[in-house]
C-alpha cells in the first residue's frame, strides 16, 4: 500500500520551512493528514504508533515557530519522530520507514541534517541538547536547541542529571515534557504522582494566561494589573505545589501544563519560552494514540505494533513467543517459591509479565525506565534472601553493566536476569540490536547464562537458573516464536547436546535459535555428501569442559554466533580448544566489528551469513 493518498496540505510540505506558510486553521487540518500518514504507514510496516500519534501537534507546532536545521531538535528515545520526519523532507520516503535500505524508525544525524540527535535509548535528551545548547553558545550561535521528552522517561537517573546541569545555563534551553501519563506500561513512582498533581491543577495557569492577554489591552493600568497577578500566581504557587514547582527548583522557567493538542497555545507558548535567556520547560500534557480510536483506548498494546488491519485494529499475525512462556514458567515456578519475585523497567507487557503482574502483586516490582536501580534493587532483594528475577530487553540491559558487576557479581548474589530480545531483532535497528549482552556478560566473573533454543528448554533453564544456580545468571532469549525443530533430536543436558554424525570430521559449535538453521545446513550438506555434527551449547557461560574436549577430536570447527565476535562465546571456546592442544582448523562467523542496521530478521541474518544458507556455504568448503 503505498502513501499516495490525496494529501491537500501535506503534499505541499517539501522543506521545514513550508509549514510556516500555512494558517492556523490549516495546520489543523495538517495534522489530521499527518496522523491518516502515520496510520496507514504503520499498518503496513510496523512500528510505533500510538507514541507517535500522541505528538502531533506538538511537532508541528515546534515546527511552526523554530527553524530546522539551524534549531535543534533532540528527541528523546526517538520512537516518536515520525510527523518530525515527515515535516524535514522525508515524507516521500515514510513508506521505507524501518524497511531495509529505507527510513530509520529513530533519528539518525546521518539521515538528515534535521535530525541533530541519534537516539533510541531512553533519557537521553537532556543531556545531549544541553550540550548542543552550550557548544552553540561557545561558537557565538543564537540558534535554539530543544529537548523533547516523555514523563515516562523521567524515572531514568540520567534526566535529573541533565536537568541539574543544565540549570545553571544563562541562556536559551528549552525541554519539551510530553507528558502522556505512559512510557510503554502506565507510569509509575514518585515522578508520576508528582506530574498528576500538577495536572489536577492547571485553573490557575488557564487563567492567568487569558487575563494577561485582557489586561495588556488596558491603557495605563493593564501593565501594573499584570504584574500584581504574576506576583499572586506565585505565590499561589508556592502554596499549592508543596512549595516551589520541581522544575523551578532545577533553574528552569516553568510553563504549562498546557494542552498538548491546542495548536494556538503551544505555538505561543514556544514563540514565548524562545524569548527567555534561561533553561525552560514546558509542559505538555498529551494523548498517547490521540486520533485513532483502538490506539487511544489501549495505548500499550499500539505503542509498538507489527501490521494490522486498519478498520478493526486487529494485529495481521500472533504466535506464541519465547516472551510468553518465560512469563508463564515463571508464574508456574513463582506459585511453588513465595521467595521468587519479578522486576521490570517500565515493559510488564513487553516481557511477559502481565500475568504475573496481576497474581502476584506482593512480589511484582515495576521500577519504571531505570535499569541501573532495577538491578541494584534486585541485588537488595537477593541480600535479604529473596529470588528476583529481572525481566529486561537484551538492548536495555546495557545499561546496567556496572550494577551488574559491583552490586550482584561481586557481592556474590543470586540476580536472574530474563534477557529478552536476545540476537538480531530486525526493523527496530541499530539501537535494539540484542548483540552485546553475551560479550558484555561473558566479562563479568560469578556468571552463568543460557542460551536455549526451544521453549521447553528455556522452561528448563528457568527452573535450573532460578531454583538451583546461586549466582549471578542471564537466560537470554530472541525475540519471536519458535523455530525449527528437527524430528529426531532431543536434549536432556542443559550444558551442551550433540546432534549428527560423531564420526564427521567437520563440526558446527552453535547455541541459540541458530541451532535450528545449522540442523537445515547439515541435512542439505548431506545431500552433497559432506556430512557434519552440530555441538549445541545451552550453558554458554561457563562453557562444559567435555563440550571442548569433544569439538577438539573434528579437523574442522566453526562457530557461529549471533552476537559480537570481540568478546563473544567463540573467542572463549577457541581459546579453549587451543589450551588443550587442538591441532585443526577452527573458524568464528558472528558479527564483526560493526553496527547492524534496520532491516527485517531474515535480511540482517543473511547478510550476517547466519542463516541455514550462510552456514551451508561456509561449511562445504
Amino acid at each position: 500500500m503505498e502513501n499516495k493518498q490525496n494529501f491537500r496540505l501535506l503534499d505541499k510540505i517539501e522543506h521545514p520551512k513550508d509549514i510556516k506558510k500555512l494558517t492556523i486553521d490549516e495546520l489543523k487540518d495538517l495534522c489530521e493528514e499527518i496522523r491518516a500518514l502515520i496510520i496507514s504507514t504503520v499498518s503496513e510496516n510496523g512500528g510505533h504508533l500510538a507514541s507517535n500519534l500522541g505528538v502531533v501537534e506538538l511537532t508541528v507546532a515546534m515546527h511552526y515557530v523554530f527553524d530546522l536545521p539551524e534549531d535543534s531538535f533532540v528527541f528523546d528515545v526517538g520512537h516518536q519522530c515520525y510527523t518530525h520526519k515527515i515535516l524535514s523532507g522525508r515524507k516521500e520516503r515514510l513508506t521505507s520507514i524501518r524497511k531495509k535500505d529505507g527510513l530509520s524508525g529513530f533519528p539518525r544525524r546521518d539521515e538528515s541534517d534535521c535530525d541533530a540527535f541519534g537516539a533510541g535509548h531512553s533519557s537521553t535528551s537532556i543531556s545531549a541538547a544541553f550540550g548542543i545548547a552550550k557548544a552553540k553558545a561557545i561558537k557565538g550561535d543564537n540558534s535554539h536547541t530543544v529537548a523533547v521528552i516523555g514523563d515516562g522517561s523521567f524515572t531514568g537517573g540520567l534526566a535529573f542529571e541533565g536537568m541539574n546541569n543544565a540549570g545553571r545555563f544563562k541562556k536559551n534551553f528549552i525541554v519539551v515534557l510530553n507528558d502522556n501519563k505512559m512510557s510503554i506500561s502506565k507510569n509509575v513512582g514518585a515522578v508520576a504522582r508528582y506530574l498528576t498533581g500538577i495536572r489536577v491543577n492547571p485553573w490557575y495557569l488557564k487563567a492567568k494566561w487569558g487575563l494577561e492577554r485582557v489586561l495588556n489591552k488596558v491603557p495605563l493600568v493593564g501593565k501594573p494589573l499584570v504584574n500584581l497577578l504574576t506576583s499572586i500566581k506565585n505565590a499561589f504557587k508556592k502554596r499549592t505545589l508543596k512549595g516551589n514547582n520541581l522544575f523551578e527548583n532545577f533553574g528552569f522557567f516553568y510553563y504549562g501544563p498546557l494542552d498538548g493538542h491546542d495548536l494556538e497555545e503551544l505555538i505561543n507558548t514556544f514563540k514565548a519560552a524562545k524569548k527567555v535567556t534561561r533553561p525552560v520547560l514546558i509542559h505538555a500534557v498529551t494523548v498517547k494514540g490521540r486520533g485513532y480510536g483502538y490506539a487511544e483506548k489501549d495505548p500499550k498494546n499500539y505503542h509498538g505494533i507489527g501490521k494490522f488491519d486498519v478498520d478493526s485494529g486487529e494485529p495481521l499475525s500472533h504466535s506464541t513467543s519465547y516472551s510468553d512462556i518465560f512469563g508463564k514458567c515463571l508464574c508456574h515456578l513463582a506459585s511453588k517459591n513465595k521467595d521468587i519475585c519479578a522486576i521490570t523497567a517500565a515493559m510488564t507487557m513487553g516481557t511477559g509479565l502481565t500475568e504475573f503482574s496481576h497474581e502476584y502483586k506482593e512480589r511484582f516490582f515495576d521500577v519504571g525506565i531505570a535499569e541501573e536501580h532495577a538491578v541494584t534493587f534486585g541485588a537488595g532483594l537477593a541480600s535479604q534472601g529473596m529470588i528476583p528475577v529481572f525481566a529486561v530487553y537484551s538492548t536495555f540491559l546495557q545499561r546496567a553493566y556496572d550494577q551488574l558487576i559491583h552490586d550482584v557479581s561481586l557481592q556474590k548474589l543470586h540476580l536472574v536476569l530474563g534477557v529478552d530480545r536476545a540476537g538480531v531483532v530486525g526493523e527496530d535497528g541499530e539501537t535494539h540490536q540484542g548483540v552485546f549482552d553475551v560479550s558484555m556478560l561473558n566479562s563479568i566473573p560469578n556468571t552463568t547464562c543460557y542460551s536455549p533454543c526451544y521453549f521447553d528448554e528455556l522452561a528448563g533453564c528457568m527452573e535450573q537458573g532460578i531454583i538451583r544456580d546461586k549466582n549471578l545468571v542471564a537466560i537470554r532469549y530472541p525475540r519471536g516464536s519458535e523455530p525449527y525443530r528437527p524430528e529426531n533430536f532431543t536434549e536432556n543436558n542443559l550444558n551442551y547436546a550433540v546432534y549428527g554424525n560423531k564420526d564427521a570430521s567437520r563440526l558446527i559449535v552453535t547455541y541459540g535459535r541458530l541451532f535450528a538453521d545449522a540442523c537445515v545446513a547439515k541435512r542439505e550438506l548431506s545431500k552433497i555428501g559432506i556430512e557434519v555434527c552440530i555441538l549445541k551449547l545451552c550453558r554458554i557461560k561457563p562453557i562444559d569442559e567435555d563440550a571442548i574436549k569433544f569439538a577438539s577430536r573434528f579437523s574442522k570447527v566453526h562457530f557461529f554466533e549471533e552476537g559480537m565476535l570481540t568478546g563473544g562465546i567463540g573467542e572463549t571456546f577457541g581459546y579453549s580448544m587451543d589450551k588443550i592442544g587442538f591441532k585443526g582448523n577452527y573458524g568464528i562467523t558472528a558479527v564483526e566489528d560493526k553496527f547492524i542496521p534496520h532491516a527485517s530478521v531474515k535480511e540482517s541474518m543473511q547478510s550476517l551469513r547466519l542463516n541455514a544458507l550462510g552456514i551451508y556455504d561456509i561449511m562445504r568448503r
